[in-house]
């Protein structure tokens, strides 16, 4: 069966979707309903990691520092809005208890991976993420015809480009620096699954100061990798958004999310994600057998959506680190898009960005057609 065709297949037999419940955000009142749905989530899941603090990998931590970076957005834009005043109020409590919390796990982190902490931890450094100063929207015509069938490369590989990236290797090299061989893995097209965030991930990371060479090119390698991205999304909610996918699905919103992509943050997606917290836990991870209905069929979908991460951290009731990580990350995005809707003065700004240098994996270019519009101003719901 072609890949279209089982995509609608796919389609036909994805168990229907819960209706709508959030209220538009064009209102100072649909934002600040929106804002306390997703602030009582992000407030059980920060109580979740100040029990586990102690078993929180690095990964775990990431997702966390993300969720500040944000939140930190939201406290500046909303605390001068009478309106949404108290929303920015509720957001500055949840950084006081977060704060002390991200201190702490470098300690635990010391303890528990001091190679990995000391590999990757400018990632959970104050200033490493940075919020959008523009939004743009996905071009479809730079998605892939076809993804690989296999992971393109290995996370040891994906860590040790990164590692050559942050410059935080034992040969004592610089930030930037990179092999022949990282700069093809990181480049490499038709990647899907994890690999294809990480390659997102690898360019987002440049953003540290990286700007020459290959770094030339950052912006149009994140319009490429967001716009597939945006495509294996769509297939996991084609799915019903299986639990093997869920993960992936909310990583991938919280990096092409950062990266300034207005179109990950929808409102169903949300709803979604809100659905899959754990309440007492407060936790994400695996749902309740009898929560978890797929069609045999969709597995097969699957296979371009997952892959058993090296460094999970699952724990005996079903919660994950790096699921609850991906998932208040991706969280606190959706609340400072929110600050940013709707679009200030209604205006449009258009950049015109010529495609990356870079071939398809059948050796032909990819189809780039369509320009990418840069907007300056948050997303649209």
């Amino acid at each position: 069966m072609s890949s279209t065709g089982l995509l609608l297949l796919l389609l036909l037999l994805a168990p229907p979707l819960w209706p709508f419940s959030l209220p538009p955000p064009d209102t100072p009142e649909g934002k600040a309903t929106i804002s306390d749905l997703i602030l009582s989530v992000l407030e059980r899941a920060t109580s979740f990691l100040k029990k586990r603090l102690p078993e929180i990998n690095l990964d775990g931590v990431v997702g966390f520092q993300v969720l500040e970076v944000n939140l930190q957005g939201v406290q500046k834009e909303w605390a001068q809005d009478p309106q949404l005043q108290p929303v920015s109020l509720r957001v500055g409590k949840l950084l006081q208890k977060l704060a002390p919390l991200l201190h702490g796990s470098i300690c635990y982190l010391k303890l528990n991976d001091p190679q990995y902490l000391r590999e990757f931890q400018p990632t959970i450094q104050p200033g490493f993420w940075k919020l959008p100063h523009v939004w743009t929207h996905i071009n479809a015509s730079m998605v892939y015809p076809t993804f690989e069938p296999q992971d393109c490369f290995s996370e040891e590989q994906s860590d040790l480009c990164l590692v050559q990236l942050l410059g935080t290797g034992t040969d004592s090299s610089q930030p930037c620096q990179l092999s022949g061989f990282c700069k093809t893995l990181m480049t490499k097209l038709g990647c899907s699954g994890y690999c294809l965030s990480h390659q997102l991930l690898f360019f987002l990371s440049a953003r540290m100061g990286c700007t020459r060479g290959l770094f030339h090119q950052s912006q149009r390698y994140m319009n490429l990798f967001c716009a597939n991205m945006m495509t294996l999304n769509r297939r996991a909610e084609a799915i019903g958004y299986a639990y093997p996918v869920r993960d992936l699905f909310m990583e991938n919103i919280m990096f092409c999310g950062i990266g300034g992509f207005s179109d990950f943050y929808k409102l169903r997606w949300l709803e979604a994600i809100l659905s899959w917290q754990k309440p007492q836990e407060g936790c994400f991870g695996k749902p309740d057998a009898e929560d978890e209905k797929l069609p045999k069929d969709s597995q097969h979908q699957q296979h371009y959506l997952r892959r058993v991460k090296r460094r999970e951290k699952p724990f005996a009731d079903g919660c994950s680190s790096h699921n609850t990580a991906v998932a208040v990350a991706a969280l606190g995005g959706f609340l400072y898009a929110l600050t940013q809707y709707p679009p200030a003065h209604g205006e449009l700004q258009h950049a015109t960005l010529a495609p990356p240098t870079a071939t398809h994996v059948d050796g032909s270019m990819p189809a780039i057609h369509q320009e990418d519009k840069t907007h300056a101003f948050g997303p649209s719901f």
